[in-house]
């Protein structure tokens, strides 16, 4: 709540400052009436006007005064036209009763010339770090500015918040098939002197609601290992190369906290089958994709990160997913039968 409170009030003083700089710039009271050239004249030569001043300002005469019905009004004149210049001085001075004044030209300082250049661009560039900030995490601090790159999983500690298999009701066989898994993270030292190979990614595929998250936790919770959870579309953003920084930096804590688990839900987001988009080959999703690819590879530097997604979709995975050292294990979690 205060957070919100906070941005709206940061929106209403920008809009505030904007509104009083147009005023400033372009002036807030009653504008005199404009008129052309010849209605000038016109008024002039028919002794319609009381007071006439004539101000040199940026390459023109400004006139300005008021009409004898009480009206105030402006006009311009060129710089170049000194003789219609001269005839208007000549037509206001012979003519009674019309108080004519000529001023000087004022020269605008060089620190208000550049006060009035600078404050618009000042306004655009800080409502666009604002407006971007908002966009990457709602409202943070400086620190959020460029943290295009980071990841937005979420890092669950197993040991304060622990879910148990026995938590998961009806998913006899499904508990059963990751026991494997639980034993590998609890000591992985264990296989590697016996020379098993563990899966490096297992799939859970099954309909919405039939528990597969709370599967995934289940096993880090046994295990007493971090749990990473993440969503497949939280990968894609509209900006190019965003969504493999974040997969990258994904890893990077999963390594710092090995053994762990990597959980991403709804996989489908960001693994369908390339080349069936509309970008081709080129597009943001399978760029994040291809990073996915490689780093589930990792050439002995991921030991200890087992990955598990879910998917209710797998028929439109990605074939490089599903191969041998990624998500090489698929577990069919059905609806609880109890």
């Amino acid at each position: 709540m205060q957070k919100a409170f906070r941005n709206v009030l940061v929106i209403a003083i920008i809009g505030v400052i904007i509104f009083g700089l147009f005023s400033w710039l372009n002036g807030n009271g009653n504008m005199p009436k404009q008129l052309t050239y010849n209605q000038f004249v016109k008024q002039l030569d028919k002794g319609d006007l009381k007071t006439l001043e004539i101000q040199p300002e940026q390459n023109v005469y400004m006139v300005s005064g008021k009409t004898k019905k009480g009206e105030d009004y402006s006009s311009t004149i060129l710089y170049n036209n000194d003789k219609e210049l001269e005839k208007i001085t000549d037509k206001a001075q012979s003519q009674d009763g019309l108080k004519f004044t000529v001023k000087e030209e004022e020269k605008q300082s060089v620190f208000v010339s550049i006060l009035t250049t600078l404050i618009p661009v000042l306004i655009i560039a800080l409502l666009f770090i604002f407006f971007l900030s908002q966009a990457q995490g709602g409202g943070g601090g400086g620190g959020r500015m460029m943290n295009f790159g980071k990841s937005k999983a979420k890092m669950y500690d197993s040991q304060k918040k622990r879910v148990r298999f026995s938590d998961v009701a009806g998913a006899d066989e499904e508990k059963q098939e990751l026991v494997e898994i639980v034993d590998f993270l609890k000591d992985n030292k264990q296989f590697k002197q016996m020379g098993s190979r563990i899966p490096k990614g297992v799939l859970l595929v099954g309909p919405p609601g039939t528990g597969k998250t709370l599967l995934a936790r289940a096993v880090a919770g046994e295990a007493g290992t971090p749990f990473f959870s993440i969503s497949g579309s939280d990968f894609v953003e509209m900006f190019v190369g965003v969504g493999a920084s974040r997969v990258r930096d994904l890893f990077e804590n999963a390594k710092k906290n090995a053994p762990c688990i990597i959980f991403i839900d709804e996989i489908d987001a960001v693994g369908r089958q390339r080349g069936a988009g509309v970008g081709g080959g080129h597009d943001e999703r399978e760029q994040t994709l291809n990073q996915l690819l490689v780093e589930m590879d990792g050439f002995g530097e991921n030991e200890g990160i087992i990955m598990i997604a879910a998917t209710n979709r797998p028929d439109i995975l990605d074939p490089a997913l599903l191969r041998p050292g990624r998500f090489d294990r698929q577990i069919q979690v059905g609806r609880p039968d109890v």
